[in-house]
């Protein structure tokens, strides 16, 4: 070892190959723990020992390995044929533990799985290339459906379903498009005839260039390629073509649904009501502001916390006692008012799925899923539920303090706002925003649920699910965090 010849100076000056270590201010006494970036490892290192025992990685490997039936994911590999694909329980395992921490973006997995101990332990070392990760991903979304109802099974025997009070509510997810891939029904007509009319142009100088050119060096000779601008413009038309369609049989299914509606409240039988409809439909107009996006023509233009945007319309349905999801949809409906009664259909079909035979004593509902339709269903089939009316009108018979019997000729309307407005609705439906809204900011914020990776109604379904599922297996895993050490 050397010295620096300076007076002032305070260090040592190492050798090259001196630790790191062993770079001692002069003149100081205190001791450090060696550091030696360089050092190899004297034994074959484990990754078990760089993981904690309580870390979330080991929770969702464990619950893959031992609680989950993976044969929906495992059939689908019979008839497959090619070089040998990564195996599913690994792959597995990686995609609910990035969901679960909020990784979705399938290149920062495969980005993870080099960097991260958690990744590296559960890809047992490898690093997947992020298609395979997507391809993984897009290939078994049937095969959620089933896992969601698994995990649930595992919150009900973990005691995490109580299904006393349950909420239902709707958030808006982004979709993976842009507002400026989009073009209004009203341009969609004259921009269609631009490009017509650039592709007539490009098409008649391009004849006339093989005229041109037969003439000159003979029919023998190369020339007839399609030139690049008219595949581009060609393209673009087919696009266009196709969102003009699109909008306009959109609007002739409501104008056609709006005025069977009409036919039968007027009296018209089922005859009478489609002829209304077809009549209706033929002659709808959509809207000159109507927009279709032409990255992903399943979502559509719906107001979020942060603007207008392509977005679905996210459901799910939420158990009080510790917040488990029971159900989760996607539609493309900006409004949810269409959702209540499928979405109970959905938990209560779920709940039977997972063998819970108990069903929840309440259903709470915010006033965009009322409708006299709605109201009237859910009397019907007697499901015991409060769905917030909103402003009561001036016809209507509510008073603020509801006391002696109901009127016989009140309206479901009428009989709904009187229940929310009685001692025990007030303190049920003051419970709703405290189950479900929770739930969303958890998801968005923890597993950056709010902006999906897929795209069509298919793809944000099965992302959609596979939040949930994540979000449970976080409920499930702090439960088994939290649970009293049993006595030895």
């Amino acid at each position: 070892m050397s010295y620096d010849s300076d007076d002032d100076a305070l260090f040592e000056v190492a050798d090259d190959d001196e630790p790191v270590a062993a770079r001692v201010p002069a003149g100081r006494s205190k001791v450090f723990r060696r550091y030696d970036p360089d050092q190899s490892f004297l034994m074959p290192p484990s990754l078990d020992d760089w993981l904690p025992q309580d870390h979330t990685a080991r929770f969702i490997a464990d619950v893959v390995d031992e609680m989950l039936d993976l044969s929906s994911v495992y059939d689908s590999y019979v008839s497959a044929s090619g070089a040998p694909p990564y195996d599913p329980t690994m792959m597995l395992k990686l995609l609910l533990y990035a969901y679960s921490t909020g990784v979705t973006s399938s290149r920062e997995m495969e980005r993870r799985c080099h960097v991260d101990v958690a990744f590296r332990w559960l890809s047992a070392n490898t690093a997947p290339d992020y298609r395979s990760i997507a391809r993984f991903r897009r290939r078994h979304l049937a095969a959620v459906d089933d896992l969601f109802i698994q995990v649930l099974v595992l919150c009900s025997e973990a005691g995490l379903v109580k299904l006393g009070r349950v909420a239902l509510d709707g958030t808006k997810l982004r979709a993976s498009a842009s507002r400026r891939k989009a073009m209004s029904y009203g341009r969609l007509g004259p921009r269609i005839e631009q490009l017509e009319a650039e592709v007539a142009a490009i098409l008649a100088e391009a004849e006339a260039t093989d005229l041109a050119e037969d003439e000159e060096f003979g029919e023998d000779k190369r020339g007839d390629e399609v030139p690049p601008e008219l595949a581009r413009q060609e393209s673009r038309l087919v696009k266009l073509r196709a969102a003009k369609e699109a909008i306009e049989a959109e609007a002739a299914e409501k104008a056609a649904v709006k005025a069977a509606e009409r036919a039968e409240k007027d009296g018209a039988d089922e005859t009478g009501a489609a002829e209304a409809a077809a009549e209706a439909a033929a002659g709808a107009t959509p809207a000159d502001r109507a927009q279709r996006s032409f990255t992903d023509p399943e979502s559509r233009m719906m107001k979020t916390n942060d603007g207008f945007h392509y977005a679905y319309n996210a459901q799910a349905v939420v158990d009080e006692y510790s917040q488990v999801v029971i159900a989760a949809n996607i539609t493309e409906q900006a409004g949810d008012v269409g959702q209540l009664l499928p979405m109970i259909t959905a938990a209560t079909e779920n709940l039977d799925g997972a063998g819970i035979d108990a069903a929840p004593k309440m259903f709470l509902a915010d006033a965009g899923y009322c409708s006299q339709d709605n109201l009237e269903a859910v009397a019907a089939a007697e499901i015991s539920a409060l769905v917030a009316t909103g402003r009561i009108r001036r016809n209507e018979r509510v008073p603020d303090t509801p006391r002696g019997r109901i009127p016989k000729d009140a309206t479901q309307r009428e009989r709904m706002a009187r229940r929310l407005r009685t001692k025990a609705g007030r303190t049920d439906y003051a419970r709703r925003k405290a189950i479900v809204e929770p739930v969303f900011g958890q998801m968005k914020v923890r597993q950056h649920a709010g902006h999906l990776r897929l795209r069509g109604i298919a793809g944000a379904q099965g992302e959609w699910t596979l939040h949930a599922i994540c979000h449970n297996l976080r409920k499930l895993a702090n439960a088994a965090n939290t649970a009293p050490a049993t006595a030895t």
